[in-house]
């Protein structure tokens, strides 16, 4: 195992303040999914740790869930972002757009971000810049309600795929 990965038996024995280490990340900048959901500790597994976090985030108020949207970077943008946006863009291709892409992400970044007022948000890995493209076309006309839900579904996709890299189910 690397530094950045541990084992399930060590989420679960964790306290809190280790917990959070470890896990805070899973989340963007949001801490507080992780700290929240110690307490529903031990787990089975990484889909039930994966469940209970995104059952946190349920449980939140709609302005703390705005402020998870709004922690995540705008995909393709050349901005400071954690590690783990960087590999996940990086995966995708997103950080090397020919001009005419980067300029199409920006403006479809910037119609998202002003019809929404959260960043557009999507689980990347595996896909390309294309792929990516084409969801931002097909969501940026979707309702309000609609795409919030959407954009936290993607969050806990993102989640998900952080917590299968980081937790091992065993030595």
């Amino acid at each position: 195992m690397n530094e950045h990965t541990t084992t399930l038996a060590a989420v679960n024995d964790a306290d809190e303040e280790r917990f959070v280490d470890l896990l805070g990340g899973v989340y963007e900048e949001s801490p507080w999914v992780a700290a929240r959901t110690h307490a529903k500790r031990p787990f089975g597994s990484v889909e039930e740790l994966a469940a209970a976090m995104a059952e946190t985030v349920a449980d939140a108020s709609r302005e703390r869930k705005l402020e998870l949207l709004r922690a995540h970077p705008d995909l393709g943008e050349q901005t400071e972002m954690t590690d783990a946006s960087e590999r996940e863009q990086a995966s995708a291709g997103l950080d090397e757009l020919s001009r005419e892409q980067y300029e199409a992400f920006e403006e479809l970044n910037a119609r998202y971000r002003e019809k929404f007022g959260f960043p557009f948000v999507m689980a990347v890995t595996g896909a390309s810049p294309d792929d990516i493209r084409a969801a931002m076309e097909e969501r940026v006309e979707h309702a309000e309600a609609e795409e919030f839900r959407t954009a936290l579904e993607e969050v806990h996709e993102i989640a998900r795929l952080r917590l299968e890299e980081r937790v091992r189910a065993s030595e």
